[in-house]
């Protein structure tokens, strides 16, 4: 083995360990769309959270994707950590279909149709097949389709220069002294789990014993003990990405590594007194690439039957590593790791989103409460929630641009769309909470009230407006169409009785029957009132926009005004429950 043999293997590694990680990732985004429905299924039973973990992997073919995924899905309550056990087992399944694939490499005959099964035969026209439609489609989901198949080509390709560049190794004295070392099994798990940690991924490691298989050196009993090293080894990915997660966000990645280093070392021992007791000659054959699959196999499969049964006593022990603190923690709304499934990602800001349409619904509400019942409590309670609704528009925002800023489908790109606009019209309904507390305030403390006519135009309008907000967070909470419709005719309304409001109050200061300072007050109470249901009109909106897939949010209000009789109709329903004539007949009050 010369100078050139090494570069074509770092190269050979290089290739393959690249086109494992584009396909990895073509296949996230591609199969995004299934995973949410997958989600759902986890809570039904053991064997559908294993089976499901066992299908996301052998699709995006990483157990450390997934395992990822969980710890994120865990860490942001999507999970319990019982869920994600059985997630995690199935996950480690899953990731044995690579080696499964690679071994195909190793097909050897003159036959054609068999000949067709080799890789090296039929990767080419996946090739083709891939930069057709990486460079020429202007669909995301063909694109990535695209990219999978180059990235499959490209592994595959590293995987033969690999091979081509270890052949020779057979013949040198210096790579068959190495080798005797891993007849000892503990030296083998090191090697594997070394291996493996540095480059993060089982399935690569297990292509890489793989490639060196072609030398006819690698026997089984060297190579058992090495996969079970790479098993151990694929958790240090999860265990980087538990930093900073919750305690269940830990627990989730200990899970895995508990599952790893118990399943090894059971079987590593059972391993261990067979070959001394027995001595199997099949130990000493040299290991084939199917070999390898088949092994890799049932290292999992075997790992999972111990640990399954006693699903509950691994939580237990892990519950006790990562105790609970002292003082509860608060459990993040938002995890990063959520990036990677972007419409799991979309469905967590959906519920955020949600917490915060409540509560900014809740200030505008208990704002609207102080005006007539003000108290030092309720007035903090407005601020305090308040404060959290910015707090959740400015996680939110940023988690929506950071995700809009990866390659997903048109649909969840509109959807992160309409969030950020529905966020900014919950804040600012919150914030017009803040300003009736403040008018509540400065009456109280100047003295002032609303007495007569006055205050039966303020609560006609108050109750005009919390009408409009259930409205619109009901369209929103259950994308309801028919709720959503219904807000921008109350909107209307709101407007007029501003108006008619403004009216009357320059009246009665014509009059003399108002203060300059109340006057001030009341036009202030007006105007955010007003602004709050032009908000609820937007939100409305953007769910009615969602229904004809259309992001035109002026143009889909004025459709609805101009050209439906409905809105005609619930305009008259609500003109005449919230007529100021009809609650106080033609009295003008006095402020």
């Amino acid at each position: 083995m010369d100078i050139f043999d090494i570069l074509t293997l770092a190269g050979g590694l290089s290739l393959f360990l690249f086109g494992m990680s584009i396909m990895g990732q073509a296949l996230e985004r591609r199969a995004g769309d299934k995973l949410r429905s997958l989600l759902g299924r986890f809570t039904t039973n053991r064997t559908a959270g294993l089976l499901t973990g066992l299908g996301i992997t052998a699709v995006i073919q990483s157990s450390s994707a997934t395992t990822v995924m969980v710890v994120g899905f865990v860490n942001s309550g999507l999970m319990t950590l019982k869920q994600a056990i059985n997630v995690i087992m199935g996950a480690n399944i899953g990731t044995t279909v690579t080696a499964w694939v690679l071994s195909l490499a190793g097909i050897d005959s003159g036959n054609i149709i068999v000949r067709l099964l080799k890789p090296s035969s039929f990767t080419p026209v996946l090739a083709l097949v891939g930069i057709v439609f990486y460079m020429f489609s202007k669909n995301t989901r063909k694109k990535d389709t695209g990219m999978i198949l180059l990235g499959f080509a490209t592994l595959m390709f590293g995987m033969e220069e690999m091979s081509g560049a270890v052949s020779g190794l057979r013949d040198v004295p210096g790579f068959q002294n190495l080798l005797v070392m891993f007849t000892n099994p503990v030296f083998g798990v090191l090697a594997g789990t070394i291996l493996t940690a540095v480059i993060q991924s089982s399935s690569a490691s297990v292509g890489i014993l793989q490639a060196l298989a072609v030398t006819g050196k690698v026997t089984y009993g060297m190579a058992v003990p090495i996969i079970m090293g790479q098993n151990i080894g694929t958790c240090v990915t999860a265990m980087l990405s538990s930093v900073g997660a919750s305690k269940n966000g830990k627990r989730a990645a200990m899970v895995h590594l508990l599952f790893n280093v118990i399943g090894t070392a059971v079987w590593l021992t059972v391993f261990c007194l067979v070959k001394l007791l027995f001595a199997p000659a099949f130990l000493e054959e040299s290991a084939s690439l199917l070999g390898i699959a088949v092994a890799h196999s049932v290292f999992n499969v075997l790992c999972t039957a111990l640990i399954l049964p006693v699903a509950g006593v691994l939580e237990g022990l892990v519950r006790r590593i990562v105790p609970d603190a002292v003082h509860p923690e608060v459990r993040p709304e938002l995890d990063d790791r959520l990036l990677a499934t972007p419409s799991i990602a979309l469905e967590r800001c959906h519920d955020v989103a949600v917490s915060m349409a409540e509560l900014s619904v809740e200030t505008l509400k208990a704002g609207m409460d102080a005006l007539d019942g003000y108290t030092p409590d309720l007035a903090a309670d407005v601020r305090e929630k308040e404060e959290k609704t910015d707090y959740y528009e400015d996680i939110l925002g940023t988690f929506l641009v950071k995700l809009s800023a990866r390659q997903i489908s048109e649909a969840d790109s509109a959807e992160a769309a309409r969030l950020l606009k529905l966020i900014g019209d919950f804040e600012r309904i919150s914030d017009h909470g803040v300003n009736l507390l403040e008018a509540a305030e400065e009456m109280r403390g100047k003295g002032l009230e609303f007495t007569g006519a006055a205050a039966i135009e303020l609560e006609t309008i108050t109750s005009a407006v919390r009408e409009i907000l259930d409205l619109s967070l009901g369209a929103f909470k259950e994308n309801d169409q028919k709720a959503a419709s219904m807000v921008e005719p109350l909107e209307q309304v709101i407007d007029q009785l501003k108006e008619q409001m403004r009216t009357r109050h320059i009246l009665r200061l014509q009059q003399g029957l108002c203060s300059m300072d109340a006057g001030f007050i009341w036009s202030d109470l007006l105007t955010s009132l007003e602004r709050a249901s032009d908000h609820c009109s937007n939100i409305a909106g953007c769910v009615i926009n969602m229904a004809d897939y259309s992001m035109n949010l002026h143009e889909s209000l004025r459709t609805v005004r101009n050209d439906s009789e409905q809105f005609r109709q619930s305009f008259q329903a609500y003109a005449g429950k919230y007529s100021l004539v009809r609650q106080q007949g033609q009295a003008v009050g006095t402020v």
